[in-house]
């Protein structure tokens, strides 16, 4: 259960802050889909080396983590997946990439200028501030 806890509602709103977030569900859906990445990796870790399921999972979920740019071509490892943090997707966001590439000039302005359907990913426009930008598609974020 959630308790009240100082430290982690400060966190929380910190994250918000930083991110520019509309509210606590969204880090909380954030922490929730690591939180089922790293439960998968570490399951697989606990089967052996030359497992099948661990070869074949194992292998997708990698690939899946660098394609999203989560990880970079090099972590191939399980082990990195452990180390990924909220941060680390949140600066995935295409709310933050918009804003990182300065296209916005705050991060509550890129939120705006998404969802106001002002942002393309490609050819298609986007109008959800929590689009995780894949590695290829980030180059082509641009005005609509």
């Amino acid at each position: 259960p959630r308790g009240l806890s100082r430290r982690r509602l400060d966190s929380e709103m910190k994250i918000i802050g930083e991110y520019g977030l509309k509210n606590k569900r969204e880090v909380w859906r954030v922490a929730y889909a690591l939180a089922k990445i790293r439960t998968a990796a570490r399951h697989l870790l606990t089967l052996e080396e030359k497992d099948e399921q661990r070869l074949f999972q194992g292998g997708a979920l990698l690939r899946r983590m660098v394609r999203t740019g989560l990880l970079s071509a090099n972590e191939d490892k399980l082990d990195y997946v452990l180390g990924l943090t909220t941060a680390k997707i949140m600066e995935r966001r295409l709310q933050t990439k918009v804003f990182k590439l300065g296209l916005a000039k705050s991060i509550h302005h890129a939120r705006v200028l998404i969802r106001q359907r002002h942002i393309r990913v490609g050819k298609q426009i986007v109008n959800i501030p929590s689009f995780l930008v894949r590695v290829d598609s980030e180059k082509h974020i641009d005005f609509a």
